[in-house]
């Protein structure tokens, strides 16, 4: 009875006990109710502060040049080159104009040779235009015109322009023909094919003059071809129109004894027996006969521009030898026709001298300092004119592209001035500048980001793909006062702070503010250096709740001390 007595004692005790201590947490004593609240102080200060925003990304070289192998894919260049020897390899700094490739042209001597010749041919072809020896033609006056020469030996036919005729280009001036000798088709059924064969002799009759003239067979088509039987000339004077007929043609060609004229019809003959001498008699006479077709060379004279003809050489069957003048032509077009090849050989003798200087050009030079980024020469490689083997950037210009969200954005500005650091480089700090900024932001992952480009001006060091940290400056300003941030707040669209008086009256006090960042905000007006801000009191505490420190509101732990405010100017 007496011990269940004591521990109900105990447990009254420990209950007015406890309930006694949470009095005492939550109703403050008399006197300091007595005494007023207990504020929290920090001075307004001098000093220096930067706002801005911090943001992450990669580098990437933005400017620099190409390793290529010289020359373009053009008729004035090799068509191929092979590398001797590499010098650089990637990382490796270079300088301008360092050689850092050189290269060996194979068939450089055989496009110089093409290219001579292809001269040769224009030289000579503008020679026989002017009527002029081949080393004087490109010295010629254009304004003498143009002189159309025989193309072959033979006879003057068809002419009959004269003098001040105006011809059109590609008109026919006249015919060379070579008539020693005149050429035929001859018509032969399949059953007259039989033993012949080219080089076979043939006999001719005409009925234009007595006597036989012998010819050659030069060509045997043996694919047989149907004819209208009326168009052929049948000696037996058969056919009828309506008829066709399988035939095989075949070319004869013979000397002229000066009586066989194009289109007269010949009577042919072939050897009945091979072994036998050919004649009248013992011929054996195709059914058809075959008309002369022309001469065995005949040539055709072409004005070569619209000109007018200032004089002729030659009168109408006149004898010519292979490259006579015949008639001389002038005017506008025949002058542009010359003024053209001229500069057709200028142009030949340019690409020459082009060849030429690609010995001189064999060595691929840096064209900038830099840093080899990446290089593809292996010796004995076979390269194309204008081919890229590798590129150099420059590490004094690189690029950042970073994602800033949109609640920072609006301090990002087109121009700010930017501090950029890597990791690789502890300790160094590179200038850059904000070069551009998205106007429209994308969503990523429930958060707008917007794209910020920042150039980077850097050194050496510096690689393409390193990781680099950028803090964009939206504003400075240095020896100006400052106020702690918990110390402002807004009061009808103004922003105050509360000054605590030495006599310990609080004074309410508009202010105007600058820069802000997380800890502190410029006073432009409103404050003077060394005034004590309150940036909390006993007020706004809980009445269990107390003061710790007098500069601040909020518990600290024992080991914990006062943070620093920023260097005075």
């Amino acid at each position: 009875m007496i011990q269940r007595l004591i521990a109900i004692i105990v447990i009254v005790v420990i209950v007015l006990g406890g309930g006694y201590y949470a009095y005492k947490q939550l109703v403050p004593p008399p006197a300091e109710e007595a005494a007023g609240p207990v504020y929290a102080t920090k001075p307004v200060i001098r000093g220096d502060i930067s706002v801005g925003v911090e943001v992450l990304g990669q580098l990437n070289p933005t400017s620099g040049g190409g390793i290529q192998v010289p020359g373009f894919m053009s008729p004035g260049t090799p068509t191929s080159y092979t590398i001797s020897e590499s010098f650089i390899k990637e990382g490796d700094m270079v300088k301008k104009g360092q050689v850092m490739i050189t290269l060996e042209a194979p068939d450089l001597a055989p496009q110089i040779e093409m290219q001579q010749a292809e001269l040769m041919a224009e030289l000579q072809s503008l020679a026989e235009l002017l009527n002029v020896p081949v080393e004087q033609a490109e010295y010629v006056d254009p304004t003498r015109g143009i002189t159309l020469q025989s193309p072959i030996d033979g006879r003057v036919t068809g002419l009959s322009v004269k003098e001040g005729d105006t011809l059109q280009q590609g008109q026919i001036v006249a015919r060379i023909v070579n008539d020693a000798s005149f050429r035929l088709t001859a018509k032969l059924l399949p059953g007259e094919m039989e033993n012949v064969e080219v080089g076979d002799e043939a006999l001719l009759t005409f009925s234009e003059f007595s006597g036989t003239v012998r010819a050659k067979i030069i060509d045997v088509n043996p694919n047989a071809v149907t004819e209208r039987a009326s168009d052929l000339h049948d000696t037996a004077g058969g056919g009828s129109g309506n008829q066709y007929v399988f035939v095989h043609w075949v070319t004869l060609e013979g000397e002229n004894p000066g009586l066989v004229q194009p289109g007269m019809l010949a009577r042919i003959g072939l050897a009945a027996d091979k072994d036998k001498e050919l004649d009248e008699y013992n011929a054996r006479w195709l059914r058809y006969m075959a008309g002369v077709e022309g001469y065995a060379e005949e040539e055709r004279v072409l004005s070569k521009a619209e000109a007018i003809i200032t004089r002729l050489y030659v009168r109408d069957m006149q004898l010519v030898k292979r490259g006579d003048p015949l008639v001389s032509l002038a005017g506008e077009d025949a002058l542009n026709l010359i003024q053209s090849k001229l500069a057709k050989i200028r142009q030949i003798r340019q690409t020459i001298q082009q060849l030429y200087s690609q010995y001189d050009l064999l060595d691929i030079i840096a064209p900038m300092d830099g840093i080899v980024a990446y290089v593809d020469a292996m010796p004995g490689r076979m390269v194309q004119p204008g081919e890229w083997l590798g590129h150099i950037y420059i590490a004094e210009d690189m690029r950042l592209t970073a994602q800033v969200d949109d609640v920072d954005i609006l301090l990002v500005q087109q121009g700010a001035p930017v501090d950029i650091t890597v990791d690789a480089l502890p300790g160094k700090t590179f200038p850059g500048e904000v070069l551009r900024i998205t106007s429209m932001g994308w969503d990523r992952d429930g958060a707008t980001q917007f794209y910020v480009e920042i150039k980077v001006s850097g050194s050496d060091d510096l690689r393409p793909g390193m990781q680099a940290k950028a803090f964009v400056k939206a504003g400075s300003a240095e020896d100006v006062l400052l106020v702690p941030v918990e110390a402002v707040f807004d009061e009808d669209g103004q922003s105050k702070v509360e000054v605590l008086e030495e006599d310990g009256t609080v004074r309410l006090v508009p202010v105007t503010l600058g820069l802000m960042d997380s800890m502190y905000a410029e006073v432009k007006e409103g404050l003077k250096e060394g005034e004590m801000v309150i940036t909390g009191s006993t007020a706004d505490l809980l009445p269990s709740q107390s003061i710790q420190s007098k500069d601040s509101i909020l518990p600290q732990r024992p080991d914990e001390g006062e943070e620093s405010p920023p260097a005075e100017g």
